[in-house]
């Protein structure tokens, strides 16, 4: 299938669970609703902890693969990833994002100062800006995405924040503050995704794990795994609720193949298409 090489932000919200989106992202669903964007459900990979959900999301391979297993594994990606081969693909690569990020893709020790904002296009995360605090909040991070996007133009952005996994953490996935932080989350995003789509990218809103009532994950239960996948092109052409159990290992090589970049073989599951 031909793909027009479009440019792509991953919005991937930390402990964003399925029926959490479903029930409280307004915005989100209404595009679902009127098929201006395509909803699929990631039942996710194991362990359901954040530093292995972002390895296998950016590598398309499972834990006991990549060797990054548990959330104390401390060391830069080994793996084709997507933000290496983006770069050396000649493209142009940024995030706004928790600072494990910095740590797998771009070096470590972490330093929260000469790290915290990156320009250096010798790394895989050209354009960095990192945060280092579960409750640093998620509008300005959404600005610094946003500051990004329109300063370097990235073909692939991934924006990251953490207030849904702090909420959930601290209060549990069926309180108030969990679901009406889905809902803050979802007013905020709005008219960035829609200024977003504008420029021509194709944005996918996905989470990392769940969480459950005791504000645990990193288990095999339905609540700690499912999570969404949105899907919205720039033309604002979907597909509505697909009803579709799609894997968060498909998600790596979806984005090489939106951005027209070659999948290795390491990525073994095929890219979601999306006409």
């Amino acid at each position: 299938m031909v793909c027009l090489m479009n440019k792509v932000i991953l919005v991937l919200s930390d402990a964003l669970r399925y029926d959490a989106a479903a029930a409280n992202m307004g915005y989100l669903m209404h595009l679902v609703e009127y098929k201006k964007a395509s909803l699929y459900k990631i039942f996710g990979e194991l362990p359901s902890m954040s530093r292995p959900m972002y390895e296998s999301i950016h590598t398309g391979l499972p834990s006991s693969e990549t060797g990054i297993v548990a959330n104390s594994v401390v060391r830069l990606s080994n793996k084709p990833n997507i933000f290496k081969l983006v770069r050396d693909a000649g493209k142009v690569t940024a995030a706004a994002a928790f600072y494990w990020y910095s740590e797998l893709y771009n070096r470590v020790p972490y330093d929260p100062i000469d790290d915290k904002e990156t320009d250096d296009e010798s790394l895989n995360i050209q354009h960095g800006r990192f945060y280092t605090e579960d409750e640093f909040p998620d509008v300005e991070l959404l600005n610094s995405a946003a500051f990004l996007v329109r300063k370097y133009a990235p073909d692939y952005l991934l924006f990251h924040p953490m207030g849904l996994d702090y909420y959930g953490e601290m209060y549990g996935s069926e309180s108030k503050e969990y679901r009406n932080h889905a809902t803050y989350q979802d007013s905020r995003f709005a008219p960035r995704i829609m200024e977003w789509l504008g420029m021509g990218y194709t944005v996918l809103v996905t989470g990392d794990h769940g969480v459950n009532k005791d504000g645990n994950h990193g288990g095999a239960e339905s609540g700690q795994r499912e999570v969404p996948f949105f899907a919205i092109q720039p033309s604002l052409k979907g597909r509505g609720e697909t009803g579709e159990v799609i894997s968060h290992l498909q998600i790596a090589p979806t984005v090489l193949s939106q951005l027209g970049v070659p999948i290795p073989s390491t990525m073994r599951h095929k890219p979601l298409y999306f006409d």
